[in-house]
């Protein structure tokens, strides 16, 4: 993932989390902003609660990786923050992508499939 497609500043996250458009399943907490653009924006939040920095570093690692895969699935026009919950340690890669692809079909940014 390029890093102009990440969401980094406090700003841009208080202002994405202020519109409470969320959407959670266990593992994941997603806040959503419609956004006119050519690629969706991700910002990423892994807390202390998850583990070390080598843990959490390595929790980020495999969201990107796992959003890559799913780049062509993602509908573009979203700037997107996820949260993970603690209980994403325990999980493997399959399962992170997994608890990924359902969390966005609960918040329908999904493309359809025709």
């Amino acid at each position: 993932m390029k890093k102009s497609y990440r969401i980094k500043k406090e700003t841009e996250f208080q202002k994405i989390m202020q519109l409470k458009n969320t959407f959670a399943n266990r593992n994941f907490v997603i806040y959503i902003e419609p956004f006119d653009q050519k690629h969706f924006r991700v910002g990423l939040s892994v807390g202390k609660k998850i583990g070390n920095a080598v843990t959490r570093n390595y929790i980020k690692r495999v969201i990107r990786n796992n959003l890559n895969q799913l780049d062509s699935q993602i509908n573009q026009n979203y700037n997107v923050i996820i949260i993970a919950r603690p209980n994403i340690v325990n999980l493997s890669f399959e399962e992170i992508k997994k608890n990924l692809l359902h969390v966005f079909k609960l918040a329908n940014i999904l493309k359809k499939v025709e």
